[in-house]
């Protein structure tokens, strides 16, 4: 098996057939997303494919290594996590084709008017084995 990872995005893959922010969702259609993102976890679950997975807050900071005792904090100049990936899932499956598939089905998930969001997610394999340095 081979884990893969699913990510979520705000923006910067191509516009979602339904392209309604989440923002502007009704509760209801924020408890049917959640809903579905929940029974797809739970069916993965049985199926031993499911890893883990996490929603995402908008908040968040680019942190680096300024010196003894104190990172700065900095909110750019590059486009932040916070700006793009809206979420995760960690799937481990026998084959690249159902982490594919498996992505499709997520990207179903209902949004606004309760329709599929149709959205694009990234599909990420973990790296198996360090990459070995050759002279």
């Amino acid at each position: 098996m081979a884990k893969y990872l699913l990510l979520k995005h705000y923006r910067g893959a191509p516009d979602p057939v339904n392209n309604v922010p989440m923002d502007q969702w009704t509760p209801e259609e924020i408890s049917a997303h959640v809903q579905y993102m929940q029974d797809f976890a739970d069916r993965l679950t049985k199926t031993g494919e499911f890893v883990d997975g996490q929603a995402l807050a908008p908040e968040g900071a680019w942190v680096q290594y300024g010196g003894e005792g104190r990172p700065p904090v900095t909110d750019g100049p590059f486009a932040e996590t916070k700006d793009l990936i809206a979420g995760w899932m960690i799937i481990d499956v026998d084959t690249y084709e159902r982490a594919v598939e498996l992505a499709g089905e997520l990207s179903a998930a209902p949004g606004a008017g309760g329709e599929p969001i149709h959205e694009w997610l990234e599909v990420r394999p973990f790296l198996s084995t360090p990459p070995t340095i050759t002279e």
